[in-house]
């Protein structure tokens, strides 16, 4: 295979194990597949027969034997909907990182975002947790930052995407998980007296995730770690924009800038 693309190595032993299986397998051979887009069909047929398994072999096949082919373009797209499919979320983030890293002009790149995001967006909420109702605001959310920076960048690039409208309603989901999380690790730091390091986590929530239902608390936090610091006029601005962002609040105060018009945002229900 002179013209081979490089590939992680993982995939590499993958691309070869498949292409040696099924190589030798007289099965395929009675097919008499001669071409990539006889391939191409072959795989596109076990997907619509739900085969997932038997399509990725011939979906990896294909890169591995045509790599140059129109056909392998599609199938590496195919390919995501297929490692999805078939449960394997490293798999989709690999292959929708290649794909984008050497398709970015690609009239269906959004797709490889899109998937890149729904597959890390996967990964932080289980099968356990969703049926447990895990708290997931007490768990560092890795997942989440790199499934919201993918979608964000999709809604951003891809404005007019099919997958835009689902991708900014995980996207709200993501930023109230975000802000959560941030509230609980000051909630944390203010109870232990580290105010400042409670302010930081804030004012970094404040921020970066406007509209979040967690800013009501990261106001609260806000003036109670500047009153305990001794930070009167700070402490009463915080106030005055909690009292402003969150009208049921005993004390009604005038207020200084607004966060933003929190009946914006739509919660999403999964």
């Amino acid at each position: 295979m002179s013209n081979f693309i490089p590939f992680s190595t993982r995939k590499l032993a993958a691309l070869i194990l498949v292409a040696l299986t099924l190589t030798a397998c007289s099965t395929f051979r009675s097919t008499k597949i001669t071409n990539a887009d006889q391939l191409y069909d072959k795989a596109k047929q076990d997907l619509g027969n739900r085969d997932f398994a038997i399509a990725i072999k011939n979906l990896e096949l294909l890169e591995a034997r045509y790599p140059f082919s129109n056909a392998t373009r599609q199938a590496q797209l195919d390919m995501l909907y297929a490692y999805y499919e078939n449960g394997d979320r490293e798999n989709v983030i690999d292959q929708a990182d290649q794909f984008i890293r050497e398709n970015p002009t690609h009239p269906r790149v959004d797709y490889a975002y899109y998937m890149k995001g729904l597959a890390n967006f996967d990964r932080d909420r289980n099968f356990f947790e969703r049926w447990f109702r895990v708290d997931l605001s007490k768990r560092p959310p890795e997942n989440s930052r790199t499934s919201f920076q993918a979608f964000q960048l999709l809604v951003q690039r891809f404005p007019e995407s099919q997958y835009a409208p689902d991708a900014r309603q995980r996207m709200i989901f993501l930023r109230n998980r975000l802000a959560s999380y941030e509230v609980y690790v000051a909630r944390y730091y203010i109870n232990r007296g580290a105010y400042v390091a409670a302010l930081n986590r804030v004012r970094f929530a404040i921020e970066n995730y406007d509209g979040a239902p967690a800013l009501r608390e990261a106001l609260e936090i806000s003036r109670d770690a500047y009153t305990q610091l001794g930070m009167k006029d700070l402490a009463e601005k915080s106030a005055r924009v909690l009292a402003e962002n969150f009208p049921d609040q005993k004390k009604q105060l005038p207020g200084l800038f607004r966060i933003t018009d929190l009946s914006l945002w739509v919660s999403p229900t999964y």
